[in-house]
């Protein structure tokens, strides 16, 4: 069991909440989302502000983050640089 600090009421409050896992980030999540795609099948879903509609397994699949090493990164409220570890 893991306590976990949820907000309410348009940010303002908070409650805390028993979960037996925490899975909603990570390499974890995104094989449950996997599954849930799977699941819906030709399950319709709305797009564009609700203007469109496109069936959910034609989504497609999520990009691998590009890797940043060796990248300048920017330090300072822009006005400095370093280099990206190695």
């Amino acid at each position: 069991m893991v306590k976990v600090k949820v907000r309410t009421g348009r940010g303002t409050g908070t409650i805390e909440v028993d979960l037996d896992d925490l899975k909603f980030s990570g390499d974890e999540f995104k094989k449950i989302q996997a599954e849930r795609k799977k699941a819906a099948g030709s399950r319709m879903v709305s797009t564009g502000r609700g203007t469109g509609r496109r069936k959910l397994s034609d989504t497609p699949e999520p990009k691998e983050r590009p890797s940043t090493k060796g990248t300048t990164r920017i330090t300072s409220r822009g006005t400095g640089t370093r280099k990206g570890r190695k």
